[in-house]
């Protein structure tokens, strides 16, 4: 029989982000992440009604599926936030993120939507548990970009599927075996967008307490940066003694789609972090992956070499000044080519366009390429904000505009200009 022996929560607005648009539920034996999106406050209004949802009270069936139950209830959340945009024009295209987990006698049940992510540390090792379902992680599955690539890509924010934009949507589910000490992570984007999985599961690792362990999470993701809202449910479970348990059996994983007790629990509400722990040696926001981290490219130290000292001949009519003047032309000479490639590559650059979106999650046209430099330099600049954003895009509309390729500006120009107008649909 399973208990959840210690819990932690909390959320922070981020270093960047004036809002915090991120809602949770802690309430054992149910916890809930939802990451809100859309502007003037629809964000905040989606993430809420989704967890207002399951905190009514989610009344599990013994006899059914924990995980459907979940997924049915995610369902009726996507339900009752898409009516909620089309009866109000300010919150017109909202949507959030949703990811769940119910914790049962011998199961932990997960159900997921969007980039929130449900981990599991066991054995010492972090496993992440859900897909983000986002473009750069389709754009990984088929081959077309790595995973240290994708943390970098100007399109790592967009989301193919979230509650609330389309009138239906699909549901991941996972159930896993619930074993003796195993901790469980919940957790916004903000975090994992920030802290690599490998940092993350340092820290869970190091933490003496679920408490420390969190606001470590926390701390670390504003020292990179805090560019999105931060939230973290961490819980541990504890096998209670004499209770019967069922024989292990195989873990599953499926996607459910559905058509739309316990008291009623407290929402958290999101408070600002206080005296918040930031871990040392902690990567900074905007590193390419060609940056030396985590044990990339380091040079193994060199085997001292036995040598021979040659003696000191006799100098006559040395000749040190004519090699340093060799050795400096040699330099100035590679200078100067260094000097010509790099404005060539300046205003190649230039000439191009590809089509993204900001941090508004709106459409936007780029000049550059699509590529970010360690230190956080990005070779595109902001070209053109649409009033279209991500959330109103059908999944055609995203294929044809969201692919990295590079255009000519009238390129970019006429095809945003077919999106503004509603022709792209019909192509």
């Amino acid at each position: 029989m399973l208990r959840v022996a210690e819990k932690f929560s909390h959320s922070d607005t981020g270093r960047q982000r004036r809002a915090n648009e991120d809602s949770f539920l802690e309430r054992a034996p149910l916890f809930v992440v939802a990451d809100g999106m859309g502007g003037a406050q629809a964000g905040e209004v989606a993430s809420r009604i989704a967890v207002e949802l399951f905190a009514s009270g989610l009344a599990i069936d013994a006899a059914a599926d924990p995980a459907q139950q979940l997924a049915e209830r995610a369902v009726q959340a996507n339900a009752e936030i898409y009516a909620r945009a089309q009866d109000d024009a300010k919150h017109a295209g909202m949507g959030t993120t949703l990811t769940a987990a119910y914790v049962g006698s011998h199961e932990v049940s997960i159900a997921h939507v969007g980039d929130s992510r449900a981990y599991r540390f066991h054995d010492g090792k972090l496993e992440r548990l859900t897909h983000d379902h986002s473009l750069v992680e389709e754009l990984i599955r088929q081959g077309q970009l790595t995973a240290e690539e994708a943390e970098e890509h100007p399109q790592r924010s967009i989301i193919t599927r979230a509650l609330g934009p389309e009138p239906d949507v699909t549901v991941d589910t996972v159930t896993r075996d619930g074993l003796d000490g195993d901790i469980y992570l919940l957790c916004s984007d903000g975090l994992t967008s920030m802290v690599p999985e490998a940092r993350i599961e340092e820290i869970i690792r190091d933490g003496s307490t679920l408490a420390r362990a969190g606001r470590a999470l926390i701390g670390a993701a504003n020292a990179a940066g805090g560019r999105d809202n931060i939230t973290v449910i961490l819980f541990r479970l504890e096998e209670l003694e004499g209770g019967a348990r069922r024989p292990a059996k195989r873990s599953r994983s499926r996607r459910a789609k559905a058509a739309g007790s316990e008291d009623t629990p407290t929402i958290t509400q999101p408070i600002p972090l206080s005296a918040q722990a930031v871990p040392d040696e902690m990567p900074g926001s905007g590193i390419a992956p060609q940056t030396l981290r985590d044990g990339y490219y380091t040079r193994p130290p060199r085997t001292p070499r036995s040598r021979r000292i040659a003696p000191r001949m006799p100098v006559v009519g040395s000749t040190r000044g004519g090699r340093a003047g060799r050795r400096l032309r040699v330099a100035a000479a590679l200078l100067a080519v260094l000097a010509i490639l790099a404005t060539g590559f300046v205003l190649a650059s230039q000439a191009v366009y590809f089509i993204g979106t900001n941090d508004s999650g709106q459409v936007t046209i780029y000049n550059g390429l699509p590529y970010s430099l360690p230190g956080g330099v990005h070779l595109y600049t902001e070209y053109f904000v649409s009033g279209v954003t991500v959330a109103e895009l059908s999944s055609l509309e995203r294929t044809r505009l969201f692919t990295n390729e590079l255009r000519s500006q009238d390129a970019a120009s006429n095809l945003v200009r077919q999106l503004e107008l509603g022709e792209i649909q019909g192509q």
